[in-house]
């Protein structure tokens, strides 16, 4: 089946040069590197490391969503709590261990009861 598609002969064609597209069509950001791992990537249950004021932190993914990522963080007294941060905070890798932040967490890792 093929169809023949004609124009009016009123219709002028128009030539696209380089450069006649408005502003607005096109990015306002620039679009970012796909490599870079984000906190967006990560699934749900995810165990990650996170800078804290003083430490580094055991932290967990517990929910997402387009404006914000929720993480479980473990404190030295035992108890937990949450924290929200941007999706496209990026990521850094030890190994296999995903890290929130900059600096030496080995170092600086909080230290937690042992009694449990």
């Amino acid at each position: 089946m093929s169809t023949n598609i004609s124009r009016s002969p009123e219709t002028k064609a128009i030539a696209l040069v380089p450069g006649d597209l408005a502003p607005s069509l096109q990015p306002a950001v620039p679009l970012l590197n796909e490599n870079i791992p984000t906190l967006g990537s990560l699934p749900i249950g995810a165990h990650l490391i996170l800078r804290c004021r003083k430490d580094w932190r055991d932290a967990t993914v517990v929910a997402a969503s387009i404006d914000r990522v929720t993480l479980s963080v473990g404190a030295p007294s035992g108890r937990t709590y949450r924290v929200r941060r941007p999706p496209d905070s990026p990521l850094s890798f030890d190994g296999a261990i995903p890290i929130l932040g900059a600096g030496a967490w080995r170092a600086g890792r909080a230290r937690y009861d042992m009694r449990w």
